[in-house]
């Protein structure tokens, strides 16, 4: 690894979706020396040669990284549910980017050698005029209003500008669709499989995902041998948003623009639904696709399930 030996593994948010799939990955590998999972949750079961730390990422780590002697970082951790109201969202955000702050700066501490970001295609924006399909070097248009594209856009800021000032740290930033699989339990998933789903009139927008398993064995390849850079990360192929609706046996409803987004604004600041403002359905509306050739070139790695696949591997126990 690196050619210095096996590695020490930290993870933050090891307790979340993807965190607890990723140690699931690490567990057995013999590779490393060690893997540290950073929570202030409990890991929800139990892990063999995972040693758990239940801090609070916005809290110095700089001594828990440097006792551990951890060389490699994969920074999971993140709030993904919107605040509603300024303080809400300022508390979130605060979560979020100072928790990444500490961690770039224990990282310096620690001499880390090797840095994973888990950032989010939602950094693109959902627009009108997005590229079809967008590489890595499009323009970051994070939808306004839409606090988790913000976020991790802002996120990325931090994480380049660590890099630059880093040169000895290999630094990998992926920009995910959203995952899918078995184990799917979050905030987009619970969004978008409610009984009735809501459209804008006159859009049926192609959707990308990933499968959890091709992900965790994304981060455990890139944990062996880092490849600096940003790379968008996404099945092959795409689902059509009717298409979705109809896979999950929901019933879709599609409103003109000037009633959908006045209505889920409504319902958002009243506190009938908790998903999202009315900007939300931009993501239902505009298509956020994402050209992975330079992943594939790069790390050499293949995806065993494509979009639909990813999303027929959660809906099975959804559906009925």
């Amino acid at each position: 690894m690196n050619g210095k030996g096996p590695s020490v593994v930290a993870v933050t948010g090891a307790s979340g979706y993807i965190g607890t799939r990723l140690l699931h990955e690490l567990e057995t590998e013999e590779d490393l020396a060690k893997v540290v999972a950073i929570d202030t949750k409990p890991l929800p079961v139990p892990f063999h040669h995972v040693s758990l730390e239940r801090m609070d990422i916005t809290h110095p780590l700089d001594d828990l990284l440097k006792e551990n002697r951890v060389d490699t970082v994969v920074h999971l951790a993140f709030i993904l549910k919107p605040g509603r109201g300024r303080r809400e969202s300022e508390a979130v955000r605060l979560t979020n980017l100072k928790g990444l702050q500490r961690v770039l700066s224990a990282c310096v501490s620690a001499k880390v050698r090797n840095l994973i970001y888990l950032s989010s295609h939602t950094i693109y924006g959902a627009h009108p005029d997005n590229a079809l399909p967008m590489t890595e070097v499009a323009e970051l248009r994070p939808s306004q209003g839409f606090q988790y594209s913000r976020d991790k856009s802002m996120g990325e800021g931090l994480v380049q500008l660590f890099a630059v000032e880093n040169p000895g740290t290999n630094v990998t930033v992926l920009r995910s669709c959203v995952v899918m699989g078995p184990g799917a339990d979050n905030y987009v998933t619970r969004a978008i499989f409610k009984p009735v789903l809501l459209g804008i009139m006159g859009s049926d927008p192609p959707l990308q995902f990933v499968h959890e398993d091709d992900l965790a064995n994304l981060l455990r390849v890139l944990i062996k041998e880092p490849h600096p850079g940003t790379y968008n990360v996404a099945a092959d192929g795409v689902v059509h948003y009717t298409e979705l609706a109809r896979l999950a046996n929901r019933k879709l409803v599609f409103l003109p623009p000037f009633m959908a987004y006045p209505l889920t604004q409504m319902a958002w600041n009243l506190g009938l639904q908790k998903d999202s403002p009315g900007v939300g359905l931009d993501f239902v509306r505009y298509p956020i696709i994402m050209s992975t050739g330079k992943l594939k070139r790069d790390t050499g790695v293949r995806f065993s399930y494509t979009s639909e696949e990813a999303l027929m591997a959660y809906l099975p126990d959804q559906s009925l």
